[in-house]
């Protein structure tokens, strides 16, 4: 698609990000990712489309491409705390990152003057604290290996 026919939807940039995180919302990968991919078409520069993918890639528990997309936004603008945030919830949920993770939030809820980062910050280190860091979590996974052994 040439230049010209590009500007005509670049004011369409918005909407394509928002629709995308609500195809998310729903459940509609397929859909979430197209939005995003278009999106990233009108924009390359914006590291919006890459947020979504990356949140895409969370919600599916595929925390290696997670943590890479939200790694790449973090290195180009380090002060983009809700890719920050994600990122530390990455690392939450591994258990030799998990310190990594919580020293994230708390810089990231710090540093934002944004509320709903700092929410998010502040509840997912609050999940650290009350369920994560609980002996047992993640014991059914254990169990099911000596059952299966």
């Amino acid at each position: 698609m040439d230049n010209e026919k590009l500007k005509l939807f670049r004011e369409d940039f918005p909407l394509l990000i928002e629709a995308g995180f609500v195809a998310v919302k729903q459940l509609d990968e397929g859909s979430a990712t197209k939005l995003f991919k278009a999106a990233q078409i009108l924009n390359p520069t914006s590291p919006a489309s890459q947020l979504g993918l990356g949140y895409i890639a969370l919600n599916k528990l595929e925390l290696k491409e997670a943590t890479k997309i939200f790694q790449t936004i973090v290195d180009k603008d380090p002060e983009h705390y809700l890719a920050q945030s994600l990122l530390g919830i990455c690392y939450l949920l591994s258990k030799t990152k998990r310190k990594k993770g919580e020293q994230l939030l708390l810089e990231a809820k710090e540093k934002t003057e944004d509320p709903t980062i700092q929410n998010l910050a502040e509840v997912s280190l609050h999940w650290a604290e009350s369920d994560l860091k609980k002996k047992d979590v993640f014991s059914f996974l254990s169990k099911e290996k000596e059952e299966s052994s």
